[in-house]
């Protein structure tokens, strides 16, 4: 079965988030990332409904009782390790005949980097049985932020994440090309070199370059030459 993973800009019902709740995480920013994140939240949910995975949901609810008690947010009892649901969340796609369809990906935090992370692996299905959703597992690390597709068979990607051996050891680049065809809709898979440094997600292009309409990409540049990040990012403009 053919599977297609549309674009940032399509039409879409809703966003789904994960609530900071570790501290190890922000050991002296716990409440200012919460009051960052609510104020997102507040400002996505007159146009879109907002799923919060917590297992909190008093203190969630307190940040906007309005739109909870509107239905604008949703509050999931879905127990996460950490706040990342662009990485660690299920991927939607949709199947030849344009349904929707859960894709359950594996993560291991960045390449084992910040364990435990057994509940962030296991929100793809929560998220799936909560919208009553299909849900097919793959058998290979992907984090949401390490690619983008422009919904029209191009998929950007960095050598430094998906080639690094902490995600997928035993995959060549034609094995990953061909599970990003099958499951993403990648016709052509752009690979770029490294992403921004000191990056603990090795690279993820969400950092760096975004599909901005089909075929076109916006990507951030360094113009000093003494800055870490400026060969790398002059090297993507010769790819």
């Amino acid at each position: 079965m053919a599977f297609r993973m549309p674009p940032e800009w399509a039409p879409h019902e809703a966003t789904w988030l994960s609530w900071p709740h570790n501290r190890k995480t922000w050991p002296d920013g716990l409440e200012a990332a919460q009051a960052a994140l609510a104020e997102a939240v507040v400002a996505l949910a007159p146009g879109e409904r907002v799923h919060i995975n917590t297992l909190e949901p008093e203190r969630v609810r307190a940040f906007f009782p309005g739109e909870v008690a509107a239905g604008r947010v949703v509050l999931e009892p879905i127990p996460t390790d950490d706040a990342w649901c662009r990485d660690h969340g299920a991927i939607v796609v949709r199947d030849g005949e344009g349904g929707r369809v859960a894709l359950d990906f594996r993560y291991n935090a960045w390449g084992g980097k910040y364990p435990p992370y057994d509940l962030d692996d296991a929100v793809p299905r929560r998220m799936a049985e909560a919208l009553g959703l299909p849900c097919l597992s793959v058998d290979m690390v992907l984090e949401g932020g390490s690619i983008d597709v422009d919904g029209a068979g191009l998929l950007i990607t960095t050598e430094q994440c998906l080639l690094n051996p902490n995600r997928n050891p035993a995959m060549t680049r034609s094995h990953i090309e061909a599970a990003l065809g099958a499951h993403l809709g990648a016709e052509r898979v752009l690979w770029l070199g490294e992403g921004i440094a000191g990056d603990d997600t090795d690279g993820h292009v969400d950092d760096f370059a975004r599909f901005v309409a089909e075929g076109v990409v916006l990507a951030a540049v360094e113009p000093d030459p003494a800055d870490v990040n400026h060969a790398p990012q002059a090297a993507r403009g010769s790819r």
